[in-house]
């Protein structure tokens, strides 16, 4: 998108089902499951380039030895840095013991990353700052093997003060107020409540302390265990989690909001939030992958047990359209064609804005992750065109000469590189203007690619801010002098904050919201804002059961057209020639694109859950108050 979204983040689990020697003698291999981890991460770098981190946990070791390793990285290139930091420290031991190198026991022992279970974890940072102690997986750690936990997820939380209130309440002194520490804790919590009352009961049968420690590990119910800690959560999560003894999980949310895939065969158990990623590295068809469904918890036992637990009761599904739009790899097959119908079903609203003229128009995208709706837009725009030349060919029947229907036949849609993105600049220099001119160039055009009698027609996946648009492409495309430009979202206008995962948590951010509240002030309808304003006010004192969205008010007056316009006006700079129209895909087409991702609260403002509604009436009256904070 030409406006960058930090966003999201990506897990990956991988569970070995045989001993590492099954593997040492089939892949040639014992670092078979870091091998595929590194995969499984670069594979889902999309995710998060902020930060990376992986977990291991190595079965059946003895007291004294470690068998829990960690390693996390905020570098430039993160999930490179922490595989260095792995192949070093492997390579340090093979060198060391050069004749210790296929005595599986010793490497096992020695090498902290060897293990049978692992947890990767990749970052983009949202809000705070992108620090070491920020970076997943997270370690609680107890002298108690069954006690330690370790949590990575994609996830955020709406309700975290009511979360850190209830940690209080129990007794706990949380160390911040942030979804990542109360969500552990809380997991945490019940963790060592159900620890403690099945070694009770392990001593009452009769068994030593020692004896209770593998009684523990077979009767810990990890689904009763996430009940209670999900009980109250409110948020959208994929949540993967490791016992220190062995048992793994992944929950997901209710709504289906943040994905999570798995794959088992009997070597393996694999998750990660992004088919693709399984099926690349370990060469699957689509139809051996499946998704976690809403409220279930997949569940992997320390003795291999493996479980599909329905732990929360599944609401309407509402998995994330954003996801399909822009995050997600488009190498999966659903997402790949979902996008291109989204190219195509757009293309009704470019054919109208250039009036039916095919003839003059050049087709291009801005920037290369739109590539996939662009090609379903001049697909569709090539469908167009042969229904003008057969009826063209019919028409003219037996009076139709070769050389006439040779040339229909070479009429097509046509296609131009039009820009092209140039390294990013250093915006060294100070002076507003002069670093607005140095972001004008971060986009470089292909002279001669349009005539002046053309219409230049450009899509991108989503349109946020318009930032980019304003202040560099618009320039940019105005100096190859078309009749007119029309640039068209993939997506419907972004009107509201999200609070799931994604770092778009401010209104005034908004194009869209911009320009209502700009409409608002020429037709003298401002007093609507500040009534707006006290409802969203009054709101935040009650159940989040009982909030509606107010800030829907902001656009009811005005239709999807006047916004556009009003859209199209603000993103215009004043001293470019060409005129510009702005547009934007529809709800309805939305979902016929993505028919199975019908989470579109970024656009409609039906947010899947209560603390949802919530959030977006804090974020109104930040807004109002002039406060640029964090809305939850």
């Amino acid at each position: 998108m030409s406006d960058a979204i930090k966003h999201e983040c990506g897990i990956a689990l991988i569970r070995l089902l045989k001993p590492l020697e099954y593997y040492k003698e089939k892949y040639g291999t014992a670092f078979y499951a870091v091998n595929k981890m590194y995969l499984m991460m670069e594979k889902q770098h999309n995710r998060g380039q902020d930060g990376a981190g992986i977990a291991t946990i190595k079965f059946d070791m003895q007291p004294g030895e470690r068998y829990i390793a960690r390693v996390r990285s905020a570098e430039k290139q993160p999930i490179q840095d922490i595989f260095d930091q792995i192949n070093t420290r492997i390579q340090g031991v093979l060198d060391d013991h050069p004749d210790q190198r296929e005595d599986l026991d010793f490497l096992k022992e020695h090498i902290p990353y060897l293990g049978e279970l692992m947890l990767g974890h990749v970052r983009y940072g949202t809000f705070g700052q992108n620090s070491i102690e920020n970076v997943h997986p997270f370690l609680r750690q107890n002298n108690w093997m069954h006690r330690n936990l370790i949590v990575a997820g994609n996830f955020n939380m709406t309700n975290v003060q009511e979360m850190f209130n209830e940690l209080v309440r129990i007794g706990q002194h949380p160390k911040a107020m942030a979804d990542t520490v109360t969500v552990m804790e809380r997991i945490g919590h019940f963790l060592d409540d159900a620890v403690a009352k099945l070694y009770k009961d392990a001593k009452r049968e009769g068994y030593n302390k020692r004896e209770a420690s593998s009684i523990i590990a077979e009767r810990l119910d990890v689904a009763r265990i996430l009940r209670k800690a999900a009980k109250n959560w409110d948020g959208g999560y994929a949540m993967a989690g490791l016992i220190g003894h062995g048992d793994a999980f992944v929950l997901r949310d209710p709504a289906g909001i943040r994905p999570a895939y798995y794959y088992k065969d009997d070597e393996i158990v694999v998750v990660a939030s992004e088919r693709p990623a399984i099926q690349t590295v370990f060469n699957v068809k689509k139809e051996q992958i499946h998704e976690i469904e809403p409220g279930q918890a997949l569940i992997v036992k320390k003795a291999g047990e493996f479980a599909l637990e329905q732990v929360l009761e599944a609401t309407e599904k509402k998995a994330c359209s954003f996801e399909r739009i822009y995050f997600s790899r488009g190498s999966d097959e659903d997402i790949y064609k979902e996008r291109k119908a989204l190219g195509k079903y757009v293309f009704n609203r470019v054919y109208e804005a250039i009036e039916g003229d095919l003839f003059n128009s050049v087709f291009s995208y801005i920037p290369n992750t739109a590539e996939t709706s662009f090609l379903g837009m001049v697909s569709e725009a090539q469908t167009r065109l042969n229904t003008f030349k057969k009826s063209q060919i019919l028409a003219k029947g037996d009076s139709l000469s070769e050389a006439e229907l040779d040339e229909l036949l070479m009429v097509r849609p046509r296609i131009e590189k039009v820009a092209i993105k140039d390294a990013k600049l250093r915006t060294f220099i100070t002076q507003d203007s002069s670093r607005d001119d140095l972001v004008a160039h971060v986009y470089d055009i292909t002279y001669g690619s349009v005539k002046t009698t053309d219409n230049l027609v450009i899509i991108d996946d989503s349109i946020v801010r318009g930032t980019t648009l304003k202040k560099s492409i618009l320039r940019m495309l105005d100096r190859l002098h078309p009749k007119q430009i029309v640039v068209v979202s993939s997506a419907p206008q972004i009107r509201y904050p999200d609070c799931y995962g994604i770092d778009m948590a401010r209104l005034e951010d908004f194009i869209a919201f911009r320009a209502a509240i700009e409409l608002h002030k020429e037709r003298g309808t401002e007093g609507v804002l500040k009534e707006i304003y006290t409802k969203c006010l009054d709101s935040l004192s009650k159940d989040a059961k009982q909030v509606p969205n107010y800030v829907k008010e902001v656009y009811a007056p005005f239709s999807n057209a006047e916004l556009e316009l009003k859209i199209s006006d603000l993103l215009r700079p004043q001293d470019m020639k060409a005129p510009v129209k702005i547009l934007f895909q529809t709800i309805e087409d939305l979902h016929r694109a993505c028919p199975d991702n019908k989470g579109d609260w970024y656009f409609t403002g039906d947010y899947p859950t209560p603390g949802g509604h919530k959030v977006v009436n804090r974020a109104f009256v930040n807004y109002f108050e002039g406060k640029r904070s964090r809305a939850y």
